[in-house]
């Protein structure tokens, strides 16, 4: 099994999201938040950094700290005051982070999001773009669920799920769900002493589903199943997902020591799995025909730009999926633009540094960049 070791290895990891339950950041006491346990979290994150890798927080806790501080703790919340208590302690929660990363001269950055946000394409690729960009500029995003306006999320909703959306988004090739569980189990530990651990998952089946049991009481929301459901994100866009025991100190130390942990293995990388949703599970809403310099260009593997591109057909918007057709009209490629069918009439057959000028704002340099384009 040796050839296995570095796909379950988080030192192999160069864009890593780690997600962490309210259940393990909060103490379900007091409602206060565990500061201990975030500075040495912050330790990990900082040895991670140290080695190259790029990290995302994805967090709970929010209401958890809020509903202290409003007098909640005693009782289940109805939505409003789940709001109330969001608004209140997602200051305080993003204020903490800050401090724990700061003696590593690590700078947090809150994004509140909504899983629409990772379904409508528009907002998908906004979100998408200021993740980068933080990524770029050295940066730890931390991002929670948008709880103070969303509704039907805070019902039904559930961090392990925007985890793995926002995974998929930003093209990790790991995903961390901290639990106050060490792995997933054919049957729920805590209520059957028989229940075996499962130490690798490639595929969930209707069996590895059937092995969820329900949500354990107290501020956490999610449970197995949740997690089973962020593992499927996460396979369908080639990322790798562990879920681990998370309440320990330095839980990622921990996983890169061999503690007990449930990988869960891709059959294909990121930008694989990212190629096949592009070219399979796209409707098409328009079309670019390219003149033969870009039909070369392509075929070498480089983005497709205005330059390049001598008509355009139909109405789509930044961020649909269109066609890439030759001068003769037969299908080359499809991919994602980066324009609407108004901005990209206006730029064809213009230099890249030509487009602030000829749209008033300073676009992508790419038509269709590489990274989202298929050859057909």
């Amino acid at each position: 099994m040796t050839g296995t070791k570095p796909r379950r290895s988080l030192a192999a990891a160069r864009r890593l999201v780690i997600k962490i339950g309210s259940a393990i950041l909060v103490d379900e006491k007091s409602g206060e938040l565990r500061r201990d346990w975030l500075a040495a979290l912050a330790e990990d994150v900082a040895a991670a950094r140290a080695r190259g890798a790029e990290v995302v927080i994805v967090t709970s806790g929010a209401i958890a700290l809020g509903r202290r501080h409003l007098g909640l703790e005693a009782r289940e919340l109805r939505l409003e005051e789940k709001q109330a208590a969001a608004a209140t302690g997602q200051g305080r929660l993003t204020h903490a982070y800050q401090e724990a990363l700061a003696p590593h001269r690590l700078t947090c950055a809150q994004i509140l999001l909504t899983l629409t946000d990772t379904e409508e394409r528009r907002r998908y690729l906004n979100g998408r773009s200021t993740i980068n960009a933080l990524l770029r500029l050295g940066a730890v995003p931390v991002i929670n669920e948008n709880d103070t306006l969303a509704t039907e999320e805070i019902r039904f909703g559930d961090n392990d799920r925007l985890a793995a959306r926002v995974a998929a988004m930003i093209r990790a090739d790991t995903l961390v769900l901290l639990s106050d569980i060490d792995g997933l189990y054919s049957a729920d530990p805590r209520r059957d002493p028989d229940a075996r651990f499962i130490e690798e998952v490639t595929q969930i089946t209707p069996e590895i589903e059937a092995m969820a049991g329900e949500a354990p009481p107290g501020h956490s929301s999610g449970g197995m199943l949740t997690k089973l459901i962020a593992g499927r994100i996460a396979l369908g866009a080639g990322c790798r997902m562990v879920i681990a025991d998370g309440t320990g100190a330095r839980p990622l130390s921990a996983i890169e020591a061999g503690a007990r942990c449930t990988w869960f293995l891709p059959a294909a990388n990121p930008r694989t799995a990212r190629k096949r949703w592009i070219a399979g599970a796209l409707m098409p809403m328009g079309s670019v025909t390219v003149d033969a310099g870009a039909l070369g260009a392509l075929a070498r593997g480089k983005s497709l730009l205005p330059a390049g591109v001598i008509a355009v057909e139909g109405r789509f918007q930044r961020g649909d999926a269109i066609l890439v057709k030759s001068p003769e009209g037969a299908e080359v490629a499809r991919g994602l633009s980066a324009y609407s069918a108004e901005d990209a009439r206006r730029i064809m057959g213009h230099k890249s540094r030509e487009i602030e000028a000829l749209l008033g704002y300073r676009g992508r340099e790419e038509l269709i960049h590489r990274d989202d384009l298929v050859l057909s």
